[in-house]
């Protein structure tokens, strides 16, 4: 743990501070719908446009119902849309590759994955998925899935800051202007810095290289098909390859890239990950897309202060957001800059840390920030081998994720998630001092505390639920490449990742194994509609409560929302209800492991 590391990281949230307020006040122009942006000259003409081709009328606002379907429908169009694109990319333009279409359950996964915000990938982007279907299929989706988000956050924020009336603003009008004046935009000029970087943006076809060093390769057997040839044993049947080329991806990469990061989509054009050099390629680009994962986020609780007209409470929910996320890095960094206690005690690696699985030209605080930052927010972009962490190390984006991913979260899902806990942190706060709760002049009734409350249970009940439901089945123990707590934690992760619209991966699971057991790809599938969308619609019930409230004037035993009593309040909330709901299952995966491997045993 050196000096500069802690530069680094002083330098990473001072920049994030920077630019929150800036961003938050484009962010409350592009979210009111006759707010006014220096944009307007390039976007409000397209904007009209596009109000004619949907037949929208943008002065109409909805109510909760009417949003919560507009959303609905517009989500499960665009599953059904990308479906077809993955299923039918052999068919269509920009595959010189000449990839074959996406299985039935594979483009089923992928489909919601990317309607949804995860972004899990059940496949290698390049070699599975066509230009074609990488732009249209999925990148199109990084932009509304994010724009989604954006506008649930909104129209809550409308419910808290209205006070006795019936509508929340147009879905429509929030996904058009959302994408037009604000994705759109930053994602160019993020994507040309991207290619100043060294990223690819082309359609050029693979190129192959020469290798210097040939390499010989024990690999499964393959028939005509591609199907794995089993012996009369049942196993594979193994068979030695030579490998004297490399296939150099190309496409366009940098654009995909933007948009993953800014709209805390992940994924992964390649395999890889933000860990392939092309993705990804020097300290400045890494430090750079860290930045864009958290910078819609942060900004949207400054449009929440300037939204109900109390700054400070917007500050203190960002400080509450912040302890948490420096407490994680800190706890992940020291971990891994421990290394594994059994290498210790052979005297191997002893002061370099645990290096396995991470890339050299970004180091190991890089990656454990980087880390700690994905899974805060729900991006699920990754620049090192979160399988490879040590025990506590990859304890900690695991709970990231399982704190309902609202430490800044994805855009716009952080920021409703995080309301949640304010909403039951005043509840709390009401109970101690005797009265009714109240919450910026509105009170706090049992209707809003059961909303709240059942956003959370249901995440609860997806990743327990899942997760269980896979370590006692035979394709759920298939998919494992580690045995022990270690292979508990590879299946915990992913519904984690999959309900918290996350989209990292313990990448030791293995979700489309070549025999084409299609559980992980469906089960996966529906964790991700659960988190998304029952997660959404109390939320949006809330919302609908809260909005035709009336607004009383604060009193003597009025709590405080903003200030250092409030931020404890909301980060003890935040981490009592994460710790009791997934405690228990952390204990049996990385918690037992890390005491395990402490006495010698290894999985």
């Amino acid at each position: 743990m050196h000096a500069t590391d802690w530069i680094q990281l002083g330098l990473f949230i001072g920049l994030l501070a920077l630019i929150t307020k800036p961003l938050g006040i484009h962010l409350t122009r592009v979210l009111d719908a006759d707010g006014k942006t220096f944009l307007d000259p390039v976007f409000k003409p397209l904007e009209r446009i596009t109000y004619k081709l949907m037949g929208t009328r943008p002065g109409q606002e909805q109510d909760w119902k009417q949003y919560t379907l507009a959303m609905l429908f517009f989500s499960l169009i665009g599953i059904f849309f990308t479906y077809l694109i993955l299923r039918f990319q052999h068919l269509l333009p920009l595959n010189p590759q000449g990839l074959a279409g996406f299985s039935d359950h594979l483009a089923f996964n992928t489909a919601i994955s990317f309607a949804t915000n995860p972004n899990w990938q059940s496949f290698g982007g390049e070699s599975t998925a066509s230009y074609f279907s990488q732009m249209v299929g999925l990148a199109i989706h990084n932009f509304t899935s994010a724009a989604t988000g954006i506008a649930i956050a909104a129209a809550l924020v409308r419910g808290i800051a209205r006070h006795s009336a019936t509508t929340l603003g147009n879905f429509w009008v929030d996904l058009v202007r959302t994408t037009y004046y604000l994705l759109l935009p930053i994602c160019t000029l993020f994507a040309l810095f991207l290619v100043s970087q060294g990223i690819v943006q082309n359609f050029k076809p693979y190129d192959q290289a020469k290798l210097l060093e040939p390499i010989t390769l024990t690999v499964e057997q393959k028939n005509a098909a591609g199907e794995t040839v089993n012996g009369p044993d049942g196993k594979p049947v193994m068979e030695t390859s030579t490998v004297d080329t490399q296939t150099i991806v190309q496409g366009p990469m940098a654009s995909q890239v933007a948009i993953k990061m800014l709209g805390t989509n992940g994924g992964g054009y390649a395999n890889a990950n933000a860990a392939h050099p092309f993705e990804n390629p020097n300290p400045l680009s890494n430090f750079a897309q860290m930045l864009s994962i958290f910078a819609i986020g942060s900004a949207l609780t400054y449009y929440l202060g300037r939204m109900t007209k109390n700054p400070a409470h917007g500050w203190s929910v960002w400080g509450a957001m912040m302890v948490l996320f420096v407490a994680g890095v800190t706890v992940c960094w020291w971990a891994e800059a421990r290394g594994n206690p059994i290498h210790q005690s052979l005297g191997i690696l002893a002061s370099d840390g645990n290096m396995e699985g991470k890339e050299i030209r970004f180091g190991l605080f890089s990656s454990s920030l980087f880390a700690t930052i994905t899974t805060a927010a729900s991006c699920g972009a990754v620049n090192a081998m979160h399988d490879s962490f040590t025990a506590l190390g990859g304890l900690v984006p695991l709970f990231m994720m399982e704190l309902g991913e609202v430490v800044i979260g994805g855009v716009g899902a952080g920021l409703y998630g995080m309301l949640v806990f304010v909403i039951l942190a005043v509840f709390i706060a009401g109970l101690m001092v005797g009265r009714t709760p109240e919450y910026l002049g509105k009170k706090i009734h049992a209707f809003d505390v059961k909303m709240a409350m059942l956003s959370l249970l249901v995440l609860c009940l997806s990743i327990l639920g899942f997760s269980a439901w896979a370590v006692v089945s035979d394709w759920g123990l298939a998919g494992l490449n580690n045995s022990g707590p270690h292979g508990f934690s590879e299946v915990l992760y992913a519904y984690s990742s999959a309900t918290a619209n996350n989209g990292s991966a313990f990448a030791g699971l293995t979700a489309n194994p070549s025999g084409g057991d299609p559980h992980y790809n469906i089960t996966l599938g529906f964790a991700m509609l659960i988190g998304r969308f029952l997660m959404i619609i109390p939320i949006m019930a809330l919302a609908g409560s809260l909005v035709r409230k009336k607004i009383s004037p604060p009193g003597a035993g009025t709590f405080p929302v903003s200030g250092g009593t409030f931020i404890v309040l909301l980060i003890g909330t935040v981490v009592l209800v994460g710790a009791l709901n997934f405690l228990p299952a952390l204990a049996l995966g990385p918690i037992v492991e890390h005491f395990l491997t402490a006495a010698g045993s290894l999985f």
